[in-house]
């Protein structure tokens, strides 16, 4: 599984570069706090794999790093090789990148 840092997200992000942020949490922690993307909840992945690109650089980020990478793992065995784990996900990026998003 590829793995992508906070930092390296976050140049994407500011590099406006075309790719996908999809946020794999469930609905009430997405309330909590969110740092952008699509929201699709683990549950729901494999049934929207038409709402996941097969051409650009695909991000996926959950609290810890564990359901994305779970997530990444099965999309490679579907033939995906474009996708890429938030490695240490949405919490790291509130220690690293951005201290007001909301810590759970």
């Amino acid at each position: 599984m590829k793995e992508i840092t906070v930092t390296e997200l976050k140049k994407l992000k500011d590099a406006n570069a075309d790719f996908q942020l999809i946020d794999v949490r469930e609905q009430h922690e997405v309330e909590i706090c969110e740092i952008g993307g699509e929201h699709i909840p683990m549950g729901d992945v494999m049934d929207n794999l038409d709402k996941i690109s097969k051409t650009k650089q695909v991000v996926f980020h959950c609290k810890g790093g564990t359901r994305s990478g779970a997530i990444c793992n099965a999309l490679e065995k579907q033939g995906y090789t474009n996708v890429y784990n938030l490695k240490g996900g949405i919490m790291a990026w509130a220690t690293e990148i951005d201290n007001s998003v909301t810590k759970y």
